[in-house]
């Protein structure tokens, strides 16, 4: 049976791989178990955990040495891995806070 798709929330991973912010979805899943996110600015190591339209993500890209911070407000949940200007459509750039 397929998992259903009217719940309001989406997995981390799943979430981040339709963002485009990796290639694959294991590698999305790395990121956030390396500590890379914060979910309302709460440290989360568990691809599982739960996003849902508006919430906050702090995002350590590059590694230490590079030092780039990425915050974004979820606007939609993902329906598929689309393009470039459909991904970018799931998320608000902010900035750090």
């Amino acid at each position: 049976m397929a998992e259903a798709e009217d719940r309001d929330w989406q997995r981390l991973d799943k979430w981040l791989w339709c963002a485009r912010l990796s290639k694959t979805r294991s590698a999305c899943a790395a990121f956030v178990e390396r500590g890379g996110v914060r979910l309302n600015r709460q440290p989360v190591d568990k691809p599982h955990a739960r996003l849902r339209p508006g919430d906050v993500l702090t995002l350590a890209l590059g590694g230490a040495e590079r030092g780039v911070v990425k915050v974004w407000r979820v606007q939609a949940l993902a329906e598929r891995r689309g393009p470039l200007a459909e991904a970018r459509t799931l998320y608000e750039e902010i900035g750090p806070e």
